[in-house]
């Protein structure tokens, strides 16, 4: 039997909650363990089944996405939970939100099937997604929240900071920032992945971030990863 994945789906509309299920369902590694149609509930859900992933569509009535994102990742009873943010175009001012509220993958909501399923196989081996359509407004949301003064570091910061980083710290970011789980980075930069994870540790306190998905944000902000690069 595969090591199965359980996930919680939410979602305000009845249909792309079950078309989420359906998807999810379909691969025998994955199940859908619970669904909810508002934050609130989400974060009941997740209290009472302690799922692998949470999928949160961003924009909801009530308690929306972000709101949950930050509750479930507040609560250390929750630590090991994976969330992933469904988000459209014209979401930006909610997608800088969930990031700093410590969400670990944003993908597009007509995202491919294919591409849901390798981002919740992805989040939940340790790694991020920030879907390539969605990378270029999350990185310009969080300079303008920089140049008000409101984010933790501007471009020129972010620059700064990956400045003093060791050689070997910039290799993994740049490939935290591609996409790699640790044992990619480890497979990639031929060190073990006992390795990676204190280098990660390190550039997580070093970059003042939280998750991983931040580290990508910083590292396309400082120049060292380029949308399309």
């Amino acid at each position: 039997m595969p090591d199965v994945t359980r996930v919680v789906v939410v979602d305000d509309q009845p249909t792309i909650r079950l078309g989420l299920r359906m998807i999810l369902d379909h691969e025998p590694d994955l199940e859908v363990v619970g669904e909810a149609a508002d934050g609130a509930a989400a974060l009941d859900v997740v209290r009472a089944v302690r799922p692998d992933v949470a999928l949160l569509d961003i924009r909801m009535p009530g308690t929306d996405g972000v709101e949950a994102t930050r509750l479930i990742r507040a609560d250390p009873a929750l630590a090991d939970v994976r969330v992933v943010v469904l988000t459209t175009f014209d979401d930006e001012e909610y997608v800088t939100g969930a990031l700093r509220a410590g969400a670990h993958a944003f993908l597009l909501k007509d995202a491919e099937p294919a591409a849901l399923v390798d981002a919740v196989h992805r989040v939940r081996a340790g790694g991020q997604v920030l879907d390539p359509k969605v990378t270029g407004v999350v990185v310009e949301q969080w300079r303008a929240a920089a140049a008000a003064a409101t984010a933790p570091q501007g471009t020129g910061a972010a620059a700064t900071l990956v400045g003093t980083l060791t050689q070997r710290e910039r290799d993994v970011l740049l490939a935290v920032a591609r996409g790699g789980t640790n044992q990619d980075v480890a497979d990639a930069l031929g060190v073990g992945e006992a390795t990676v994870k204190a280098h990660v540790h390190a550039l997580l306190r070093k970059l003042a971030c939280t998750t991983r998905t931040q580290l990508v944000v910083v590292a396309y902000e400082s120049g060292l990863v380029t949308v399309g690069g």
